[in-house]
């Protein structure tokens, strides 16, 4: 395990955090319970982490078995992250290092590896040219590997809304206008516009109690204004060596306690389109209030970063007791480019340990994805260890499941944008 906001002993090459070996874990566990934090101080605050191991690789010991985990004899790399530093994008660098650590250790014992995230952000244009998602599909062709990330839980929650904005020089006076809720103790939210760079547009806002700020445009890259209780910093991004996109980023920032809650509308006040397309996205719906959402938001393209990565696979949830898909799981665009998710997994109700002893049950495309790794863990065994196929890994991964994938009741086209190629099944994935 590596912790890396604990100081103590660094992995090489990274002068940050502790590396605790099983050696160390074991001797925790066999210690008297008041010695054990002395031993190896980690406390799993939330549960989310313990949740998704048990499900990925539980043994089940103390409920009897009967809440074993898929691969309940794989061994555990267990990377605890860092909080995102100040200048970093939200714990982008602090996971891309943690895989790099994982995919080192696996190297070096020349052993399969399969890597679960269940994690994921807003931040990026949701098509897999962010930076982690390059990263991810560079590093899914070292060695003998799988990459496996849940598809987010922002399926029903109205953070995401998009449109076309007819082509050729505008009209004057011609404006298009975006409606998104502030709920109250709001304590900054941040909202970002992705674009074709070719467009040109300006923006303005209105605030709840009907402020006018803008227009905005790209001639002067960043720019602020107060507006009540509420800083409005609009800044121009520009494409990046990996994305062809532009990137315009909107922070709504207190001046004192919580920015304004209400109705805020957003105008965009065209220039020259030549694509038209633009995405909105505001934070994961876990990072604010519930009631903070568009008006008339849009379900596709609901993926959280880095589920959008080409080469990872991607997990969306289904609740396997009525076989229906679950609403709240993100879900791909209709576009050959972004299909996605690739597959789904239980993600509903699912019961697995807790911190301290016993078992909780939680829902999410979190538990989902380690039900994905918990059985590419089982195949690459069959496969690369047992010596019945030593390709088993990567793409070739992927295939197999896609192809074992069973249809849900309600879908007659696959893939879909909702539940990929169906619901996993590991039995039917073996080839032959």
């Amino acid at each position: 395990m590596w912790d890396q906001s604990v100081s103590g002993n660094p992995p090489v090459p990274y002068n940050m955090g502790t590396v605790y070996t099983a050696e160390d874990i074991n001797r925790a566990l066999e210690a008297d319970v008041s010695r054990r934090q002395e031993l190896v101080p980690e406390v799993d605050l939330s549960g989310h982490g313990t949740h998704v191991a048990g499900i990925a690789a539980g043994n089940g010991r103390a409920s009897g078995g009967r809440y074993a985990g898929a691969a309940p004899e794989a061994a555990l790399l267990v990377v605890k992250l860092a909080p995102g530093s100040a200048k970093s994008f939200p714990r982008t660098s602090e996971l891309m290092q943690g895989i790099d650590w994982a995919v080192r250790i696996g190297l070096e014992a020349q052993l399969p590896l399969v890597i679960n995230l269940s994690f994921g952000n807003n931040y990026g244009d949701h098509l897999g040219s962010s930076l982690l998602e390059q990263y991810m599909n560079d590093v899914a062709n070292l060695g003998r590997m799988v990459l496996v990330t849940g598809a987010g839980n922002e399926g029903n929650t109205g953070r995401h809304t998009g449109g076309v904005l007819p082509g050729g020089i505008a009209r004057p006076g011609d404006v298009y206008s975006i409606e998104f809720t502030v709920a109250p103790f709001e304590a900054g939210i941040n909202l970002q516009i992705w674009k074709d760079y070719g467009d040109e547009f300006s923006i303005g806002l209105r605030t709840p109690s009907g402020v006018m700020v803008g227009p905005f445009n790209e001639r002067l890259a960043k720019q602020s204004v107060i507006a009540g209780p509420t800083n409005i910093s609009l800044y121009y991004g520009q494409p990046t060596p990996y994305n062809v996109s532009q990137e315009i980023y909107i922070a709504l920032i207190p001046t004192d306690s919580y920015i304004e809650e209400g109705i805020w509308t957003l105008f965009l006040y065209p220039e020259n389109i030549r694509s038209g397309a633009y995405n909105l996205w505001l934070p994961v719906s876990g990072a604010t209030n519930a009631q903070t959402e568009f008006l008339r938001p849009e379900v596709l393209m609901t993926l959280t970063i880095p589920s959008a990565a080409r080469r990872a696979i991607t997990v969306g949830a289904y609740d396997s007791r009525t076989d229906s898909y679950a609403a709240f799981s993100g879900r791909g665009g209709v576009d050959a480019g972004d299909r996605k998710p690739d597959l789904v997994a239980p993600g509903v109700g699912i019961t697995a340990p807790a911190p301290g002893g016993g078992y909780d049950t939680r829902s999410g495309t979190s538990m989902a994805a380690p039900f994905v790794s918990g059985g590419a863990a089982l195949l690459m065994e069959w496969g690369i260890i047992k010596g019945n196929d030593p390709f088993l890994y990567g793409e070739k991964m992927k295939a197999y499941l896609i192809k074992g994938a069973r249809r849900l009741p309600g879908f007659t086209i696959y893939p879909n944008p909702q539940i990929g190629w169906g619901a996993l099944c590991v039995r039917d994935s073996l080839p032959g």
